[in-house]
């Protein structure tokens, strides 16, 4: 008798054994393949020149190959803020722009070097802004990109080829 009831209770555990081996089996088997899938995701997903160029669009692969061999991103600060005065409808205005230029790899000793050209360039594209456009968003990214136009053109005889990348306005008032 002794001997019957502990083989039921070893035939009643053995089933429950297995389905739980069978269920750590399936989340081990879902768990390797969501870490593998990860991996899969963040190691081989970020290929640019795998990207097909469009008509339409600025940048190739080309240039995106191009501007990491160029080096990384470097600010070159203006010394001092440009502080003008535009003529308004109602009122003269008094403007202060301050402004960093972003430059790559070592053309941030060229620019330093020239910084009193480029607030030449700076100061002459601020002073010939409308205060119309300066007061929004469009009219002050207008002014960035003709800010930026001059000061690659000003450079340009000069160094020989484009330093300057982005003219960033890093401040802004109006009064």
């Amino acid at each position: 008798m002794a001997e019957e009831e502990s083989l039921e209770l070893t035939t009643e555990n053995q089933p429950k054994s297995k389905k739980k081996l069978i269920i750590f089996i399936v989340i081990g088997v879902v768990l390797v393949a969501l870490i593998a899938g990860a991996v899969l995701f963040f190691m081989g997903g970020g290929d640019e020149e795998s990207i097909p160029a469009t008509p339409g669009t600025a940048a190739s692969t080309e240039t995106v190959v191009d501007e990491s061999k160029k080096g990384k991103a470097n600010y070159v600060g203006m010394p001092r803020p440009f502080l003008f005065n535009l003529p308004g409808v109602d009122r003269a205005r008094l403007v202060e722009i301050k402004v960093q230029l972003m430059v790559r790899g070592d053309d941030g000793q060229t620019a330093k070097m020239h910084i009193p050209l480029i607030e030449d360039a700076l100061l002459t594209t601020f002073s010939a802004a409308d205060v119309q456009k300066l007061s929004t968003q469009a009219g002050k990214d207008e002014l960035r990109q003709l800010a930026l136009l001059n000061v690659q053109n000003t450079l340009q005889p000069v160094a020989g080829r484009k330093i300057v990348e982005k003219v960033l306005f890093t401040g802004f008032v109006m009064q």
